[in-house]
């Protein structure tokens, strides 16, 4: 269910005002006016209902009140058979921006947690001082178009860009925080003797995170260091998939895997 996303928590009053492109899409392209009532949720997911007392000079202002559903139609991060699922983190070489764009849409779409993007030797894109702050800003906007287009309630966060080495030290602090991680590499040279996605996944990691390369590819060099650090390589079928194609595609495996862990069962071979 699309629900509008507030861009900060309500004060000690409850109350919550809004400027700018929320007040436009609010008041103009709503056309919300005081008296209205309308869902929203806060950033990390929670649910509220929103009351407009007035909406005039370029401000909404409303009071906000919790909300509950008799029958929540999303459970969120929590699935329907409780239990936890775990945090999924997409480590996402950066190809070429319009990609990287829908890339990011998908994904928040999608219940991703985190989005890493990195720049591997394959990346057309390089880190450039300054132009940082400009991506994060619209890939932000991205998010909370996405969210609120599919009614996500999990509050996907987006790094800046940063080196494979960067990505590797991050990703070695993550393990030092989780007793159980699993690291899945999309490689087209991958083995289809090594297992799939339900072996890497079947011992109920407390975080996964999914590394895709850009267009072309990741090199022998970044293969190598994603398998230092614990990575497993995997292939999705017999395919070569886009890099925007790849990153939906296995991310969506392991949600529903994820999801549904409860109803599968790894054959053991004999």
């Amino acid at each position: 269910m699309k629900r509008f996303i507030l861009p900060n928590a309500p004060d000690h009053t409850g109350m919550i005002r809004l400027s700018g492109k929320d007040y436009h899409y609010l008041a103009r392209v709503r056309r919300f006016k005081a008296g209205t009532v309308f869902e929203a949720s806060l950033p990390d997911g929670e649910e509220i209902l929103v009351q407009v007392r007035s909406a005039k000079d370029g401000c909404l202002v409303g009071v906000c009140v919790p909300f509950r559903e008799k029958e929540p139609a999303d459970p969120g991060a929590l699935p329907p058979t409780g239990i936890f699922l775990p945090p999924i983190l997409l480590f996402q070489a950066l190809p070429k921006a319009s990609k990287m764009d829908l890339i990011v849409r998908q994904a928040a779409e999608g219940g991703i947690t985190e989005i890493v993007p990195f720049v591997s030797e394959y990346s057309v894109p390089k880190i450039e001082a300054g132009s940082q702050a400009e991506k994060l800003e619209r890939w932000f906007r991205i998010v909370k178009e996405a969210r609120q287009q599919s009614g996500s309630r999990i509050d996907t966060g987006i790094r800046a860009p940063c080196t494979l080495e960067g990505l590797i030290n991050y990703w070695d602090i993550l393990k030092s925080r989780y007793s159980r991680t699993a690291g899945i590499l999309l490689h087209q040279a991958a083995s289809p003797k090594g297992g799939g996605f339900h072996s890497c996944l079947t011992k109920s990691p407390e975080l996964a995170a999914l590394a895709i390369g850009p267009e072309g590819g990741f090199s022998p060099g970044d293969v190598a260091q994603f398998l230092s650090a614990g990575f497993k390589p995997l292939m999705l079928g017999t395919t070569i998939l886009r890099t925007e194609t790849a990153a939906l595609y296995a991310a969506a495996a392991v949600r529903i895997i994820l999801l549904e862990s409860e109803s599968w069962t790894l054959k053991i071979p004999e």
